[in-house]
């Protein structure tokens, strides 16, 4: 759940024998064919709460990498999640590794539920473009959105596939793939973590970056 990213991960395609056409019908037939539907995982445990999981005080650890795998960016998140009935509100306070801070509030609401019996989900974020939707299932949440990046002063909209998973009671894996006209340009992981696993080292501190390490 990233709000931004800088210029560098944005790369041009260039020296290769097809036409820019027929390359991108490729990546989108594949992109299509890989497609996953989260009521797959409607067995998995331990069963996502999601409202419950992020209500309170929790922390995330997240790395941004590019398409090619390439490490180009660290963050930390610090997470106060309040729920009024049907509807989650996740205000999220963001550090990056070169000292940028960013914010982003989330209004989660709870919809209904799917004919499969998963549980559908709509959400809104400020440099979210329209409205994202997702079901959870399982263990699982999958939602998909548009978000406008600042990129070197312009506006670049790009898709999230965004997955989370439980672990455990305070353990949560987010995989998010961000893609622009249905190529994959980058990927985000995330941890969060809630309860006690938050409590032993959190709140984390957003004002400066570690520079080392004790033992």
């Amino acid at each position: 759940m990233m709000r931004k990213t800088k210029s560098g991960w944005a790369r041009r395609f260039g020296g290769v024998a097809v036409t820019a056409t027929v390359l991108m019908g490729l990546l989108v037939g594949i992109s299509a064919c890989a497609q996953r539907d989260v009521a797959s995982l409607a067995d998995r445990q331990p069963t996502l709460d999601l409202e419950g999981f992020f209500e309170g005080e929790s922390i995330a650890y997240g790395i941004f990498e590019d398409r090619f795998g390439n490490l180009r960016r660290q963050f930390r998140v610090n997470l106060t999640g309040t729920v009024d009935g049907n509807t989650l509100t996740l205000a999220e306070d963001f550090l990056y590794d070169d000292g940028e801070r960013a914010d982003r509030t989330w209004v989660i609401r709870r919809i209904g539920t799917d004919e499969d019996g998963s549980i559908l989900y709509e959400g809104n974020a400020a440099d979210v473009s329209g409205t994202a939707r997702g079901r959870v299932a399982g263990n699982a949440l999958n939602w998909e959105y548009d978000v406008v990046l600042d990129m070197s002063g312009q506006s670049l909209q790009v898709h999230f596939d965004d997955w989370i998973y439980r672990q455990d009671e305070d353990v949560a894996i987010n995989r998010a793939f961000i893609s622009k006209f249905g190529v994959e340009i980058g990927s985000v992981t995330i941890v969060f973590l809630r309860g006690r696993a938050a409590a032993a080292v959190g709140p984390l501190d957003l004002e400066n970056w570690p520079s080392s390490l004790g033992n």
